[in-house]
């Protein structure tokens, strides 16, 4: 069975969103991601400072398997990316949940509306 923390939000391109105390919005890709990929090789994120909304293509995730877009989960402004994840893009493959991609300030509290809670998540992905 697929690891999904109730504590996190998810778009149904299988990243998850976590929103700090300052508003902060931080993504990953989440354990069902990384599954159906496989082993992770690279990923290629969003430039710090770039403006994005909902929806929007930020970068991509290549596995042995295939290249897969990350989206943006929220409008805001890209303000930090994990250089970590960049240079051990395999840490996602062991720990998708401790290991971020990148981090947005959002435009409003509203921006991220829409993403799905846990329970939603799971009936997305047919657990």
């Amino acid at each position: 069975m697929t690891h999904v923390p109730a504590d996190l939000r998810y778009t149904d391109e299988h990243e998850w969103v976590s929103t700090g105390s300052d508003g902060i919005v931080t993504v990953g890709i989440t354990d069902h991601a990384q599954k159906s990929l496989g082993d992770i090789v690279f990923f290629e994120l969003p430039d710090v400072g770039r403006k994005v909304e909902v929806g929007d293509s930020v970068g991509t995730v290549e596995s042995v398997k295939s290249v897969s877009e990350l989206f943006s989960p929220a409008e805001g402004e890209v303000v930090e990316v994990n250089p970590d994840v960049v240079d051990s893009p395999e840490d996602v493959n062991s720990d998708p949940y401790g290991t971020w991609l990148y981090r947005i300030r959002p435009a409003s509290k509203d921006s991220s509306n829409g993403l799905l809670d846990a329970k939603a998540y799971q009936q997305l992905i047919g657990e």
